[in-house]
């Protein structure tokens, strides 16, 4: 709370006040006596509470902190949670505000996603229905030879739509009929060793030659989804 004044001599006042989200309890003002004491008690900041708040519909309430009285007080705050499988739609959490109210108060609906649709070069495993509830998933897999990127399941979500799928990432052919390069760390012959290929994701090191020192290097070439280009320097 905060204390006004202009100067402590006799008969002159002080004016109490609180802070947002605190009530005055006891007298305003105080004034200096003859006596050099001050009139009355001083007043406490007692904060604002709330009453418990109406609950959603198959709704859950659990509570961070409660104080006697089965009140809350303010800045405190509690948590919604919904039955399964219904979906929460709004904020999870509520705060106790200044005036006495919550901030917000969410709602839990039925919500369904609709049959959820393939990725190519890819499938999804197991049986698919028609629809799905919120937080129930699918998992995803890809085609012999190519990469997963991204998480292999995807979610039904309180909008109604599908959490991101993962992509399949293609493999990639090296573009040479004959060459000896690195591949994790052994020299591999491309016509033999790697005549299928590489996986997305996956590097291998070309052996070039710096004419004017008259010495060789390496330069590192990655697939990426299904392009693989050559370093200048190899021939």
């Amino acid at each position: 709370g905060k204390m006004e004044f202009e100067e402590f001599q006799y008969q002159s006042s002080v004016t109490f006040s609180c802070d947002p989200g605190y009530n005055l309890v006891g007298s305003r003002t105080s004034q200096c006596m003859a006596d050099g004491k001050w009139t009355g008690t001083l007043p406490q900041c007692q904060p604002v509470t709330c009453a418990p708040p109406s609950l959603p519909e198959f709704g859950v309430l659990s509570y961070r902190r409660l104080h006697p009285g089965n009140v809350s007080h303010f800045l405190d705050t509690i948590l919604f949670e919904c039955v399964p499988p219904l979906a929460l739609i709004g904020n999870e959490t509520a705060t106790c505000t200044a005036n006495g109210n919550w901030s917000s108060i969410p709602v839990c609906k039925v919500v369904t996603c609709p049959t959820p649709i393939g990725i190519e070069h890819g499938f999804i495993e197991f049986a698919v229905r028609r629809t799905y509830h919120y937080n129930e998933s699918v998992s995803f897999g890809c085609q012999p030879g190519y990469v997963m990127e991204g998480s292999k399941h995807s979610r039904c979500e309180n909008t109604g739509n599908w959490s991101t799928k993962p992509a399949c990432r293609a493999p990639c052919k090296i573009p040479v009929k004959k060459a000896v390069v690195l591949y994790n760390g052994e020299k591999k012959r491309v016509q033999n060793d790697l005549k299928d290929g590489i996986l997305h994701g996956e590097t291998v090191s070309f052996f070039c030659k710096n004419k004017e020192k008259s010495c060789a290097y390496t330069v590192d070439v990655a697939c990426v989804d299904g392009n693989f280009t050559l370093p200048a320097c190899f021939k």
